[in-house]
């Protein structure tokens, strides 16, 4: 956007004031129109960023309209607002990422967060390096996606979402393996769950946020708007600084301005769909204010909890029961499906590797 910005009319003589009107108006109207809708795209994708970080739900809704109306006016994504673009995506669909009722995609299971999450991979491509926030906020969004089902009790929603979301690869397995296990549990308060909250996802998405906002600091409109409220003093006019009034009833103005503010909390609150779940304790068990987090780079915890589960499991036998549980199992979903057949399946204490492992000993024994 520096080559448009240094287009843009400025401080000239007079002699420059005629030559920039005469350029003006030879200037294509449609090329007019798209240099200034970019500006305006760049201009709402930072008010949209900065609305989300602020958490200030009115504004962001407001703004989310503006942007969501310039994006539908483009006949193609230019390569340099790509991730103007899939930003403002994302944070529409990651505000709204608790409710399982709003369709952005026309595919009817894609959730608000599975739409958000594609978003986010055509992100790390417009990236030069991914960095380790980058690999945070995408296991953070598979799990809230997880979890948002399982929030809902929707789990058999739950157990097929995991097969969309994961592959088959190593680097995968960790956590689609704990994962199938918690949606067997049906329980949505389970430590891992809990955290790696929706909570901080939302904080890890402020964190790139504000490098975003970084690199976009010459955004035109910004700039040419920082000298006008500098120039004007309009910075120090703010609703805060005007003085309280007394009405008729002996009321205040601060005390209406107190009443408003909660009423927008709430809205805020109600339209982002972020609910804060509830957590469980044991009776006696004192609530903890904080709790260590996991390191989500590498889930090598979890995967090392993975492995010493199922070296306890191994001595336990499989029943008739669990083995007909199998069975019925690959006959419903088919062979491969093994994360679903655990979530749908009455196992005892089992993993979808062990079932993957009984059903090549079945195979075998029948072959046999």
């Amino acid at each position: 956007m520096a080559t448009a910005a240094q287009g843009a009319p400025g401080a000239t003589d007079d002699g420059g004031s005629s030559s920039v009107s005469s350029s003006v108006s030879s200037a294509p109207p449609e090329a007019l129109e798209a240099v200034a809708a970019e500006w305006m795209l760049e201009f709402a994708c930072s008010c949209l960023c900065r609305h989300f970080a602020e958490q200030s739900g009115a504004e962001f809704w407001r703004w989310r309209d503006v942007a969501q109306a310039l994006i539908s006016g483009l006949s193609q994504i230019p390569p340099h607002q790509k991730k103007t673009v899939y930003l403002c995506q994302l944070l529409i669909r990651v505000a709204q990422g608790k409710s399982l009722g709003l369709q952005f995609e026309n595919d009817k299971r894609i959730s608000p967060l599975e739409s958000a999450l594609s978003f986010w991979t055509l992100l790390e491509r417009e990236e030069i390096k991914l960095e380790k926030l980058h690999e945070e906020i995408r296991r953070l969004i598979q799990i809230q996606i997880v979890a948002v089902h399982m929030e809902n009790r929707y789990f058999r929603e739950a157990a097929e979402v995991l097969e969309r979301l994961f592959t088959d690869s190593e680097s995968d397995k960790p956590l689609r393996v704990k994962l199938a296990t918690i949606i067997k549990t049906r329980d949505p308060y389970v430590p891992l769950l809990q955290s790696f909250s929706y909570g901080l996802l939302i904080s890890k998405i402020k964190s790139y946020i504000e490098l975003f906002m970084k690199e976009n600091e010459t955004n035109f409109l910004i700039q040419e708007a920082t000298k006008h409220v500098v120039s004007k003093g309009l910075g120090a006019t703010t609703l805060q600084n005007r003085p309280v009034k007394v009405n008729e009833n002996g009321r205040s103005d601060l005390e209406t301005k107190h009443r408003l503010v909660k009423e927008k909390q709430y809205i805020t609150s109600q339209s982002s769909g972020v609910i804060k779940p509830i957590a469980r304790r044991r009776s006696g068990q004192k609530p903890k204010e904080t709790r260590v987090l996991q390191n989500l780079t590498s889930m090598q915890n979890v995967g090392q909890n993975e492995v010493s589960l199922a070296c306890s499991r191994r001595r336990q036998k499989w029943t008739p029961k669990e083995d007909l549980e199998l069975k019925l199992g690959v006959k419903e979903f088919g062979v491969g499906n093994w994360a679903k057949i655990l979530a749908h399946g009455a196992f005892d204490n089992r993993t979808s590797v062990m079932l993957k492992d009984r059903w090549r000993t079945l195979s075998k024994m029948k072959q046999s």
